[in-house]
């Protein structure tokens, strides 16, 4: 079986109601749970919440809350991993097999199809545990700056400040959208982000951490913005 598992925890304290707050007239999980479930991969969409109020969301839009999560899992301090592990767990407990799982994102607006279907064509092809979204950095990190606390600024990496940019190494970075992985993978603790994974590279207009306000305010001028791009 291949399961999708959408984490989307009631708690959320600098966005109140994070995961089933209107974005572009509709909850924002709706977008993760549509784009899980046009790609056509996956035997189950499933959403993993404390919450029965996010869980009626959820069902509303096509996904399955087959359990309410542990309140032990929906703390300020339950990493990812550890949801996904649960759900997996859940479903073998079961009777279910699960070979593969993809962790999406509940607030993922710019989540393609294509993106997934990528994903799970280059983990399948592989010997790899994970395929994971990532985006370039808009600036070289090899000319990051730090601040210090006698108000000055400093090179993180001193001897790159006098170089081109075009000859500094290009970074990426997790975009924040979807993680595949085998189900033993994640139920072994693999590191993600090490030689156990392969890229799924986006483009950078497709991604936008939601974590505060300002966030949000700039990923709906995003998403107005693509839509107009899309539209003509």
């Amino acid at each position: 079986m291949k399961l999708a598992i959408i984490p989307a925890r009631g708690g959320s304290k600098r966005i109140p109601h994070k995961n089933i707050r209107p974005f572009a007239g509709k909850p924002i999980i709706a977008y993760s749970i549509q784009a899980a479930l046009e790609c056509k991969l996956f035997d189950k969409v499933i959403v993993s919440t404390d919450d029965e109020k996010i869980a009626n969301v959820a069902r509303q839009f096509g996904a399955e809350t087959p359990f309410l999560r542990p309140t032990n899992l929906a703390d300020d301090y339950t990493g990812t991993n550890a949801v996904v592990k649960h759900a997996i767990s859940w479903f073998i407990e079961q009777g279910e097999e699960v070979q593969y799982a993809c962790c999406i994102y509940a607030t993922a607006p710019f989540l393609q199809t294509r993106y997934l279907q990528q994903g799970f064509e280059k983990l399948n092809h592989s010997d790899k545990a994970f395929a994971f979204s990532v985006t370039t950095f808009a600036f070289p990190i090899q000319r990051a700056i730090k601040i210090k606390t006698d108000g000055t600024v400093e090179a993180f990496f001193p001897e790159n400040t006098e170089k081109r940019s075009q000859d500094l190494e290009e970074g990426y970075h997790d975009a924040g959208q979807f993680y595949w992985g085998k189900a033993e993978s994640f139920l072994q603790d693999i590191e993600m982000f090490s030689e156990s994974s392969l890229p799924v590279v986006l483009p950078r207009y497709l991604v936008q951490d939601i974590d505060t306000l300002e966030d949000w305010t700039r990923a709906e001028l995003m998403y107005q913005a693509y839509l107009n791009d899309v539209r003509y």
